[in-house]
């Protein structure tokens, strides 16, 4: 049995990147699970929060009597090891394809990755960074929060409402709606959140555009 395809009106696509557009699972779970290690939690536990949040937000999650200092300076290191490794990152199938058929359309970036580690992980995927961009120096609270997407579709000059956004992660999926977006699920992590439609990769997704500059998402599940 097939099932329908999914059609959403817009008018500007905000597009997370970790699970969204670039895979970097392997690096993710490698660094995450020394970390988790160092401090004797479980690493599988704690890779259910990692997903989607900037990593200060996921160590006062894990570890929620610690000082936010102390949270912001293995932050940093963690970025650092972050950016150091790119075994093992490349793009989600079809990325390369639907960011080349955005080329000349309203979309941003919005992303929990700082820029330094956001470049580096476009450019290990062999992906184009989108012209606009919002990562976590541009706002003062992590996804779940919604300020990443609402400074996206501001920086885009749309309603929240006119945006559609990509993602993969619970804490991605809420900040949108959150936010007032309907929101594209991408790949199996998305499927507990029940976002308005899910892609298994962005080869399923496909955008025409209107004379008037309306886009139509088209997403095959």
């Amino acid at each position: 049995m097939t099932t329908a395809p999914v059609r959403f009106t817009t008018r500007a696509l905000l597009l997370d990147m970790d699970g969204t557009l670039v895979n970097s699972d392997a690096v993710v779970e490698r660094c995450w699970t020394r970390w988790a290690e160092r401090h004797g939690l479980d690493p599988v536990a704690a890779l259910t929060v990692v997903h989607g949040r900037q990593g200060h937000a996921t160590m006062a999650a894990l570890l929620p009597d610690r000082p936010v200092e102390v949270n912001l300076a293995e932050n940093e290191q963690m970025l650092a090891e972050e950016r150091a490794d790119t075994e093992g990152v490349v793009q989600v199938p079809g990325a390369d394809a639907f960011l080349a058929s955005l080329a000349d359309l309203p979309h941003a970036l919005v992303t929990s990755a700082d820029l330094p580690l956001a470049r580096v992980r476009m450019d290990a995927a062999g992906l184009p960074m989108p012209p606009v961009l919002v990562t976590a120096e541009s706002v003062g609270a992590s996804k779940p929060d919604p300020e990443g997407f609402l400074k996206g579709a501001a920086a885009l000059g749309f309603a929240p409402a006119d945006c559609l956004a990509f993602e993969d992660s619970g804490a991605g999926i809420a900040a949108a709606r959150a936010a007032g977006m309907r929101v594209v699920g991408i790949g199996p992590r998305a499927t507990a959140h029940h976002p308005d439609a899910l892609a298994p990769t962005l080869e399923a997704v496909t955008v025409t555009t209107a004379p008037d500059g309306t886009l139509t998402v088209t997403v095959q599940a």
